[in-house]
């Protein structure tokens, strides 16, 4: 069976994650880094950085640092995202994810890199549950976060 794209979900978890980020990013417009403690054993630490500014869309970077180091450290690495946020349409879109930019919305499968059918829309649920996680979950240095709604 071939992959059609959800095109209504997939602006459902894009408009979301806008939002999401706004939450993360008090003062948006005058600030360029925004660091968030997740639980865990270890202190491992989520960084927001605003990484580009145009009048009508931004380019934020997500990153986790802070992982122990184990075995799968070697060939896992933290991860790391490029969101990209449309102000006007209030949507916020993974453009780059593990070394990769811009996918397509839908992919051949099996393909040589073996990325899956519906690749783009997997990078934007990740996206989703990890900015749900800091929200629900995240501190402000050692102080909780409170986020209303």
């Amino acid at each position: 069976m071939r992959y059609k794209v959800d095109l209504k979900a997939f602006m459902a978890d894009c408009e979301a994650n806008y939002y999401r980020l706004l939450k993360l990013l008090p003062g948006f417009d005058d600030l360029d880094r925004f660091q968030l403690r997740l639980p865990g054993a270890n202190q491992v630490i989520m960084t927001l950085d605003v990484i580009e500014r145009t009048p009508y869309t931004s380019l934020v970077e997500i990153c986790q640092q802070g992982t122990k180091p184990t075995r799968l450290a070697e060939w896992l690495p933290e991860p790391s995202l490029k969101v990209r946020l449309y102000h006007d349409a209030r949507l916020a879109e993974v453009v780059h994810c593990a070394g990769r930019r811009n996918p397509r919305p839908r992919y051949l499968y099996p393909n040589e890199d073996m990325l899956q059918p519906d690749e783009k829309a997997q990078w934007n649920r990740f996206l989703s549950e990890w900015l749900a996680l800091a929200i629900g979950h995240g501190y402000v240095a050692d102080t909780p976060c409170e986020f209303a709604g």
